[in-house]
């Protein structure tokens, strides 16, 4: 992981990480979680892998939404994240968790409708934010769709100053570069296409949809 990487969260924080993102954002990110889930169409006997998947509260909004017959896969590399996701899923039969870094190849392949992932790439090198991509690319069936809740692309130097103080003090370098990057063109580079996008924090923070296209007929 990149030294100017905080991606992956230890110690206290990861204990207590549910706890103090609500505290610094007043419920704010659990809001954006929920509205996310709410836009993504999901229907019974779908499949999704989340990337990056924390705590579990994104596949716990998922799963009776899917329904029995239905699957949520979630992966993260922290071993507390890992324990809580466990623990607030267990209720959910159709929920797994495993013990695996998103930005190395993945076995699955052409498994999943859809993919999430929620304020994670950001805090990737480049270089890992496309083999985030490409994963994602690859383990989504024809016409499935990978939905991205992330910074939108906007000029630091014009936000407000709560905005600023956020990247200034709370966020990354990673993020910082993040803001200025072409998301859409990464995401047409790996073979999506079919964008839908979905402001959810005013001009700064949107849900991006990416779709795998089906393969054309003969």
């Amino acid at each position: 992981m990149s030294k100017r990487s905080r991606v992956e969260v230890k110690g206290f924080e990861a204990r207590f990480y549910d706890e103090l993102l609500w505290l610094v954002t007043l419920g704010g990110y659990q809001r954006l979680l929920r509205a996310a889930v709410a836009q993504m169409d999901l229907q019974p006997h779908e499949s999704l892998l989340d990337l990056g998947s924390g705590t579990g509260y994104v596949a716990c909004l998922i799963a009776p939404r899917v329904g029995p017959q239905g699957r949520v896969l979630g992966l993260d590399i922290g071993q507390e994240m890992l324990r809580q996701a466990r623990v607030r899923c267990k209720g959910f039969r159709n929920t797994e968790f495993r013990n695996e870094r998103i930005d190395e190849p993945l076995a699955y392949h052409e498994e999943f409708d859809k993919v999430f992932i929620s304020f994670v790439l950001h805090g990737f090198e480049q270089p890992q934010r496309e083999d985030i991509i490409k994963n994602a690319y690859r383990t989504l069936k024809p016409g499935g769709q990978f939905f991205i809740l992330d910074y939108s692309k906007f000029a630091l130097d014009g936000a407000p100053f709560l905005v600023k103080l956020l990247f200034k003090t709370i966020e990354c370098e990673l993020a910082q570069e993040f803001i200025q990057l072409d998301l859409k063109e990464m995401l047409r580079a790996a073979g999506f296409s079919e964008f839908q996008a979905w402001p959810l924090g005013g001009r700064y923070i949107r849900l991006l949809a990416a779709g795998k296209s089906q393969p054309q007929s003969p």
